[in-house]
């Protein structure tokens, strides 16, 4: 394994072949280059057995050989590499100890920074011979040289402008460079994306630790301590995974039947599944990620310092129309960036898009150079959405709401004791523990949104995105919410964040301001932004944007300086063509809780949110109550039952109660449900999104409700069958119970038509006009005030309606061709026999109109869904 020397700007490096060599900016590096076209961590060297080898994993700007770019290449004394340019990029020549002992300097330590030549001022110039440096300072400063803050820009639309000023405008170019001025070169962003990764996606990190297989042995990964190799994460199940290291020299992960699942370059391992890696897969265990280097396993965790991209994202709808157009930027790591822009500039599809919710019809998003869009079932814990509405029962106290919240998203093996641990962490760290008792109602606005957040911090995400944060907040709590997001930066977390207040967007590294059509008009320094549009207040360009919506807003941009400084190196890389086949990814979003686990916090969840609501329990006794009462003041001598000499004589009034009784009890039941799903859409997206059971959660309201339903069919039923005289005999039980039974079989059927009025609106004052109609519509069809058998058409219609079914069933045990026969001649209505087959019968219609009912609700659900999660 011979030695190799490295020669870089007059310095040398005696490279050892036992050890491998970090090149890039990263002042922890082996060799360290101070140059804006070099990646933070740009390339490895190191001896692959038959000779030295570079390894690039994805640069942005590259390693170029021979004007090749070059991902890996073996390397030996004559080699000759540029990095960030192929031709006057840091050039690096390796020769032999013996040669390059004739001809270097002494020979430096390899921690030593390389020491680069006098770099120009153009923030932007790549590096040239002395003598042309010194020619380009002496000519006099043009458009397109100096600060960015001190470019020509293509003269803006004032206001007032008349059109053909600014048509002349639209049609001005990008500012010229001087001539003889070198060219503008691109240069790398700190944290922005590298280019296509020969690791998929460990970008040109370095790992956090190694551990050693040995060969023959079992090394167990997860968060117990008897595990040989411990991750402490809560996302990580106790015994997660395991590698093999075969006595063939082969290796494989065994997922131990994790929660949370284990991933090989981003596809979930079945449960107790496993699968033979080698050294180009990647293995991904929570925030962990492993790879496999000959007998040896390098770990990456995730604790924030990613990069995150996005190459030219665009949205289309049906129709064709583009409402998100080419969009590109690049995100440095723990920083802070802005999204800003008037209405329908395409902020909230661009936050759908970065966060996989709405995946953009072409382009990519890159998280630490992994696709999201593939890779979606193992990224999403390591992504924070806060959306503009409250992702938290208000109605629970603070600790209370995120208790309730870490039992659904932490996996199923974690002890509550861990848990409530995180929880006072996270309450902690944002100030939020003096205010643990108090309800989510009672909080501020700042308050409150600071709540969203420690929701989402509760999983440690690297990356938080932020939909109008300050959204209706005075200036003070938009203030604080801004330093809050800024702190979270600082601490190691990339923040995005969508708004429209421009108050403080000074404490941001980054501002994106989109154009009217989805485009960009700006991406770079906010104070710059300003001075970039030629105006004095962002008032003045939103009414610009308003004024020339038709000014191609995104052509100045990408003719401009701040676009080559900012933009240009993420942008002149093109997506990489991937076919994602959505079903297969959302059959792979594995749960953290089992059905049945997530089932019972739900149910303690949803009756803790009604237990807090006084006022709405209140009204839920009170409603049937009322109705029971009113149906007792209507006159009857004979009640629901026959007249006293003879079983044929009628009894009109029998009919009028059981149509109050089905009524009330049919707008009682649906009035219980009618706001449910409405009012908590966005909980439920968010939540749906980290793991939440579809059906579970239905079936948590279909219980709790349920529940709640019967109770008011009992008292509906005991107020007002008390004071009446009942039928004699019933067709199976007594007839009080035959009744009830009915009675509750109707208010399941109508509690979930409440449901599917609740998922079928978009917003809650849209309920009541529906759930009047949907009550007067059953008093028509009860069949009590006018004959609807042998009808054609109307019954049949009727065959539709609960109200229908649920007389028709009372019928059965009161007789009701007895008491309100409509034709003498005929045999009467078939459904109101009193017979045991027809209550049977009507009792199995309301069930089964419950269960379709249900069903329908499940798949109207699937609207308010990531998109991801129902192509």
């Amino acid at each position: 394994m011979p030695e190799l020397v490295l020669e870089l700007n007059g310095n040398t490096w005696t490279l050892d072949p036992s050890r491998s060599y970090a090149l890039g900016r990263d002042p922890q590096g082996d060799v360290v280059l101070d140059d804006a076209r070099v990646s933070w961590r740009h390339a490895t060297l190191r001896w692959g057995g038959r000779a030295w080898v570079i390894d690039d994993p994805g640069s942005t700007n590259g390693t170029y050989a021979q004007g090749q770019r070059v991902q890996q290449l073996e390397i030996g004394p004559g080699t000759v590499l540029h990095l960030g340019n192929a031709t006057d990029g840091p050039r690096l020549s390796f020769a032999a100890p013996a040669m390059a002992q004739q001809a270097a300097p002494p020979v430096q330590q390899p921690q030593a920074h390389a020491q680069q030549a006098p770099a120009p001022q153009h923030p932007g110039a790549q590096a040239q011979p002395q003598h042309q440096q010194q020619g380009w300072a002496q000519q006099p400063q043009q458009a397109g040289a100096g600060h960015p803050q001190q470019q020509a820009y293509p003269q803006a639309p004032r206001q007032g402008q008349h059109p053909q000023q600014a048509a002349q405008w639209q049609q001005q170019g990008a500012p010229q460079q001087p001539a003889g001025a070198p060219q503008p070169s691109v240069p790398a962003q700190h944290g922005a994306p590298p280019q296509q990764a020969q690791h998929a996606g460990l970008g040109d990190r370095s790992p956090t630790t190694f551990h050693q297989l040995a060969l023959g042995r079992v090394m167990r990964i997860g968060r117990a301590l008897e595990n040989e190799l411990v991750v402490s994460d809560l996302q990580v199940s106790r015994l997660h995974a395991e590698f093999l290291a075969g006595p063939d020299g082969l290796f494989e992960i065994h997922d131990l039947g994790s929660h949370n699942g284990t991933y090989v370059n981003g596809q979930q391992l079945p449960k107790n599944g496993r699968r033979r890696i080698g050294p180009n897969d990647i293995i991904g265990v929570g925030h962990s990620t492993f790879r496999l280097v000959g007998d040896r396993l390098e770990e990456f965790v995730d604790t924030g310092e990613v990069s995150f991209a996005a190459r030219h994202l665009t949205v289309q709808v049906d129709g064709g129309k583009t409402i998100l157009n080419d969009v590109s930027f690049g995100v440095p790591e723990k920083s802070v960036i802005a999204v800003i822009g008037p209405s329908g500039s395409g902020k909230s599809t661009l936050l759908k898009a970065l966060t996989g919710y709405r995946p953009a019809n072409q382009g990519e998003v890159l998280y630490d150079n992994r696709n999201l869009y593939t890779h979606f079932a193992e990224l999403r814990h390591r992504i924070g959405l806060v959306p503009q509405d409250d992702i938290l029962h208000t109605a629970l106290p603070v600790r209370t709401a995120l208790r309730y919240a870490a039992k659904l998203r932490f996996p199923g093996d974690v002890a509550e004791a861990e848990r409530n641990a995180r929880v006072e962490e996270v309450l902690s760290e944002l100030k939020l523990d003096i205010h643990a008792e108090k309800k989510i109602t009672s909080l501020s606005g700042g308050q409150r949104k600071r709540v969203s957040v420690a929701l989402e911090l509760l999983t440690k995400p690297s990356l938080i995105f932020l939909d109008e944060p300050t959204s209706g907040l005075d200036p003070g709590m938009d203030r604080d919410v801004m330093q809050l997001l800024r702190g979270l930066a600082d601490d190691g977390r990339t923040v995005l964040v969508v708004t429209h207040s421009v108050a403080e967007l000074q404490l941001c590294d980054k501002l994106l301001v989109m154009a009217p059509g989805g485009g960009v008009a700006y991406f770079g320094p906010p104070e710059e932004a300003l001075n970039f549009f030629g105006y004095d207040s962002w008032a003045d360009v939103f009414s610009a944007f308003e004024n020339y919506r038709d000014y191609d807003w995104m052509g100045r941009w990408r003719g401009s300086q701040h676009y080559q400084l900012y933009a240009a190196d993420i942008d002149a890389v093109a997506p990489q063509p991937v076919q994602v086949d959505w079903h297969q990814q959302q059959a792979r979003l594995q749960k953290p809780q089992s059905w049945g686990s997530q089932l019972w916090t739900l149910m303690r969840r949803y009756a803790s949110v009604i237990a807090s609501d006084r006022g709405f329990m209140a009204l839920m006794l009170i409603l049937p109550a009322v109705l029971g009462v009113v149906s007792v003041v209507i006159p009857s001598d004979f009640g629901l039952g026959y007249g006293p000499v003879e079983k044929g004589r009628t009894n009109r009034d029998a009919s009028t109660i059981m149509l109050i009784l089905v009524v009330g009890m049919c707008f009682s039941a649906a009035a219980n449900s009618v706001r449910e799903l409405i009012k908590e859409r966005v909980i439920y997206e968010r939540e749906r999104a980290t793991g939440l059971s579809r059906s579970a959660y239905l079936m948590s309201k279909v219980i709790v409700l349920g529940m709640i339903t019967a109770l008011q069919g009992v008292i509906i039923c005991v107020i007002g069958f008390l004071p009446r005289e009942m039928p004699t005999e019933g067709v199976l039980l007594s007839p009080g119970i035959e009744m009830t039974l009915v009675v509750i079989a109707l208010g399941l059927s109508s509690m979930m038509v409440g449901l599917i009025i609740s998922s079928l609106v978009k917003t809650a004052e849209k309920t009541m006009p529906l759930l009047v109609m949907f009550a007067i519509v059953q008093v028509v069809f009860t069949g009590v005030l006018f004959q609807i058998h042998e009808k054609a058409g109307i019954e049949q219609l009727a065959w539709l309606m609960p109200s229908r079914w649920a007389v028709a069933g009372m019928g059965n045990t009161a007789d009701l061709n007895v008491l309100l026969p409509w034709d003498p001649q005929s045999d009467g209505d078939p459904l109101w026999q009193h017979e045991l087959g027809a209550w049977l019968l009507n009792m199995s219609v309301l069930l089964a109109m419950a269960a379709i009912c249900g069903i329908v609700v499940s798949r109207l659900l699937r609207r308010h869904e990531p998109e991801v999660m129902r192509k």
